[in-house]
């Protein structure tokens, strides 16, 4: 359960989407300081069309920062600051939260405890914000698994990281790309082990997770499609029988619980389906069944989000990149495709915490 101390109400001056207030105020993390984060977030924050859309804090170090904006040629000043409300904010200035770890001479692209431990801080520093409120919500840069486990942290990965900041009890990934919001079913498992652990009820439970993120995320009556596994939906059992004694059985006990869900449906045109808008979501299963259709349609584009926390983030979908980092050269498209998201998504920030910001709303 949440911190009652980190329960308190949202911000009074949070960007509304009838235009009154201020834009919303995002923490973005630097991600591993020797990957492409520094790179992608600097070139972020330094456009103007991203800082028309929301108030864009860095969280790392601002040395750091300024190799990444030195690298990418950009003319702007980093101001480093050690709250958020100390931030400018002003035209031609990328403001820092400063966390003060890692130097700026960090050779680029290697796997370095100290910059595993910079972005675990910033990753701590940004959650911290989001749950006092004093941000509006969190955009990630990428991070490096083994940089964090040299650093000594058990985590997986960032989600695991964040479940556990929030005190999130359930958490999942929705990927939304081009309007249409992607779940899973299952993720960093193995193929076969992911169809062994598909069950009647969990593909129920994911549909009751997924239905409530659609709310949460605006869709006041969710309309969710559960893609098929095998090759035409299984053909009655001739080409696996996966539809016919799990995923029909578990879209039929969610239907009855009064949740808009339909399927199974072939997954090789469940997506087109859903982008064409007759779906606002599909659960596919396994990791790739989900990723392959959204990075294909639009890769840059393509916005991950973790619900089932207090607080939003958004994040990019990709890795460090350590073989150009340091170019120059690392596309910021992604960056910020999950900044517009971000901001645009902050306006549910009162919904999310209502569900799932206490233990009821779980």
């Amino acid at each position: 359960m949440t911190d009652p101390q980190h329960a308190s109400g949202p911000r009074t001056d949070r960007h509304r989407p009838d235009g009154g207030g201020p834009p919303p105020l995002l923490a973005v993390t630097l991600g591993d300081p020797v990957g492409i984060g520094p790179e992608i977030t600097a070139r972020t924050l330094a456009d103007p069309a991203i800082g028309a859309l929301g108030r864009g804090l860095a969280v790392g170090d601002a040395a750091v920062l300024r190799r990444a904006v030195a690298v990418c040629g950009l003319d702007v000043e980093v101001n480093a600051v050690g709250t958020p409300g100390e931030a400018r904010f002003e035209p031609g200035t990328i403001d820092v939260l400063d966390l003060g770890i890692a130097p700026a001479d960090l050779p680029w692209g290697t796997v370095d405890a100290v910059a595993g431990r910079s972005a675990v801080a910033a990753i701590e520093a940004a959650t911290r914000a989001a749950l006092d409120g004093e941000v509006d919500g969190i955009v990630t840069a990428p991070i490096n698994k083994e940089a964090i486990w040299a650093a000594g942290s058990q985590h997986l990965g960032h989600t695991e990281m964040l479940g556990e900041l929030t005190g999130a009890a359930h958490f999942d990934t929705m990927f939304v790309v081009r309007g249409l919001k992607i779940f899973f079913t299952t993720r960093h498992v193995s193929l076969r082990t992911a169809l062994d652990q598909l069950t009647e009820e969990r593909v129920a439970a994911a549909v009751r997770h997924a239905t409530t993120a659609l709310r949460v995320f605006g869709h006041d009556e969710p309309r969710l499609a559960v893609a098929a596994i095998n090759p035409h939906g299984g053909e009655g059992g001739h080409f696996g029988d996966e539809e016919v004694t799990v995923l029909r059985p578990a879209v039929e006990k969610a239907a009855a619980e009064g949740l808009g869900v339909v399927g199974p449906i072939p997954a090789d045109s469940v997506f087109h389906q859903g982008l064409e808008g007759r779906f606002d979501g599909v659960l596919s299963h396994f990791h790739d069944q989900g990723h392959i259709p959204a990075k294909t349609v639009d890769f840059d584009g393509t916005v991950s989000v973790t619900v089932g926390l207090p607080v939003l983030r958004t994040s990019v979908d990709h890795g460090t990149a350590f073989d150009i980092a340091g170019s120059g050269r690392a596309s910021h498209g992604t960056m910020a495709a999950a900044f517009r998201a971000a901001a645009d998504f902050s306006r549910f920030t009162d919904r999310i915490r209502a569900a799932y910001g206490t233990e009821a709303g779980r």
